[in-house]
C-alpha cells in the first residue's frame, strides 16, 4: 500500500537508534530485503531504509545511553504545537522540536508513564511511503502498565478515541484505528517503561523466524495467533525488540492507514 501523506494524529514513521548502524542495516536488510545505505555525513549517516524506492524505516546512530530500541512517530501539523501539548499534559520533551534539513521537524517525548515516541512535522519527508505489505511497517502498539492513563493521554495531544475490549485497546481518529495498546505482559520485565513497539510484515512467518534466526535475531514469544494473522515478539542482534507478523488479506490499518 502506498501512501502519499498522512493525516494529523497518524503514527507515520519508525527508526532505529543502534550502537552499530551498519549491524542493524544488515540485519533488517537480510530479513525485510531493505536497501540500507549509509546516509550523508552532517545527518550522522542516518540510513534512509527503502523497499522497491519507498522509504520503509529509519536506521541511525543511537545518540544517548540507554536500551536499544525502535521509536515510533505520529505525524502531526506542527510539531511545537503538538510538542508543547504533550508537555501540558505531564509529558517530557526529550529533544526538539527541531528542523531537519528541510525534510521536516521532529520532537521526542516521553509520555507521563515513560514511553518514548517521536512527533514528526513532515517537509520532503512525509514518512514510510510504503506500508501494510511484506518487507514494511503495518502495526505500532503501545504497551503499557495504565491503560487509562494512557487512554486520557493521547486523547487530551492527538484526539485519538479508544475502543476497547476485555484486553486491548484501539487508539482510532474518527472511523479510523490507527494504533493499538495492551498492559505490558508479565514476560516484560518489571523495570521496563512502557513503550511503543513496532510491527513488520512477512510473507511467512515461520520463514521470517527461520532467517532472523540465521541472521543473528532471537525469538522471545510466539508464534501466537490473532485476528489479524499469527505473529512473534524477536530480539534482533543489537537488543531492540520488534514483531514480526503474517497478515490476513483484511490487515489492521494503523501506520499503515492514514
Amino acid at each position: 500500500m502506498e501512501m502519499l501523506r498522512y493525516a494529523n494524529g497518524v503514527p507515520s514513521w519508525v527508526d532505529h537508534a543502534s550502537p552499530d548502524p551498519a549491524a542493524a542495516a544488515a540485519f533488517y536488510a537480510g530479513l525485510l530485503g531493505w536497501d540500507a545505505p549509509p546516509g550523508p555525513a552532517e545527518t550522522g549517516g542516518y540510513r534512509v531504509c527503502t523497499l522497491r524506492g519507498h522509504p520503509v524505516a529509519g536506521i541511525g546512530p543511537q545518540t544517548s545511553p540507554g536500551p536499544v530500541a525502535w521509536a515510533s512517530y505520529i505525524n502531526v501539523d506542527d510539531a511545537a504545537a503538538s510538542a508543547a501539548r504533550a508537555e501540558a499534559e505531564g509529558a517530557k520533551v526529550l529533544a526538539g522540536p527541531m528542523a531537519v534539513d528541510g525534510e521536516g521537524r521532529f520532537a521526542m517525548v516521553s509520555d507521563p508513564l515513560g514511553a518514548r515516541f517521536g512527533i514528526w512535522e513532515p517537509g520532503r519527508h512525509v514518512g514510510a511511503t510504503l506500508v501494510n505489505e511484506p518487507g514494511t511497517l503495518c502495526w505500532n502498539e503501545l504497551l503499557t502498565t495504565d491503560v487509562e492513563a494512557e487512554i486520557d493521554f493521547y486523547h487530551a495531544v492527538f484526539d485519538w478515541e479508544a475502543k476497547r475490549s476485555a484486553d486491548y485497546t484501539e487508539f482510532r481518529l474518527g472511523e479510523r484505528t490507527i494504533a493499538g495498546m495492551m498492559l505490558k505482559p508479565d514476560s516484560v520485565p518489571a523495570e521496563v517503561p512502557p513503550f511503543w513497539s513496532v510491527y513488520f510484515a512477512v510473507a511467512d512467518l515461520e520463514a521470517g523466524l527461520a532467517r532472523a534466526a540465521e541472521l543473528g535475531g532471537s525469538v522471545l514469544m510466539g508464534p501466537a495467533q490473532t485476528p489479524e494473522g499469527p505473529f512473534a515478539v524477536l530480539r534482533d542482534p543489537l537488543g531492540a525488540t520488534f514483531n514480526l507478523i503474517a497478515m490476513v488479506p483484511v490487515s489492521p490499518t494503523g501506520a499503515a492507514g492514514a
